[in-house]
């Protein structure tokens, strides 16, 4: 495990603020609660195996004693690059989005099983909206019980989707928790 060098901190941090806007600093100044330490220190972003990891630096620390062939994984991997070297959220990373989202839809229950499998939010399935979305803003998606179901980005503003038809999409899928079944020897 590496820390990011500061082209991929850049990559990493610009996909984050699409998702999360101001609230961007909550992750980066987030102190730990993990580790028997008293001060257990701040989160921070390794990198291993092109994957990027969410982790407290107290467990960075200790994971120093467990060999490179040994170590799986270690914090939170909540995204990695591509061959072409753009950075991609994964799913793990929507605990991360949803407690710091910028944007949210909330989905009507008849619609949650087809954004879980896949498909774009229709204009006809989303019960609230966030104001002042715009298009091609990060959003994250929730039940009506506030339950994070995955992300995307607006296909519409606000005020868009109030004036189009019931079958118009609103949000373009990105991620759902669908996935943890559907790739789950990916993830």
């Amino acid at each position: 495990m590496r820390p990011l060098d500061e082209k991929e901190m850049g990559e990493v941090l610009k996909k984050l603020m699409l998702f999360t806007g101001n609230n961007l600093k909550n992750i980066i100044e987030n102190p730990s609660h993990e580790g028997p330490d008293p001060n257990p220190g701040p989160y921070c972003f390794k990198l291993y195996k092109n994957k990027v990891f969410y982790i407290s630096a107290s467990l960075v620390m200790r994971a120093t004693n467990i060999g490179r062939k040994n170590l799986v994984s270690l914090g939170t991997c909540i995204g990695k690059f591509t061959h072409g070297g753009g950075f991609r959220l994964t799913v793990q990373s929507l605990n991360l989005l949803a407690a710091n989202a910028k944007h949210k839809v909330w989905l009507k229950p008849t619609s949650e099983m087809s954004f879980l499998y896949g498909n774009h939010v229709l204009k006809g399935g989303f019960g609230k909206i966030t104001d002042s979305m715009n298009r091609n803003d990060g959003v994250v998606v929730f039940s009506m019980t506030d339950v994070p179901l995955g992300f995307g980005t607006a296909a519409r503003s606000t005020q868009e989707c109030r004036k189009c038809d019931p079958n118009g999409i609103v949000v373009h899928h990105y991620a759902d928790i669908g996935e943890y079944l559907r790739d789950e020897d990916d993830l």
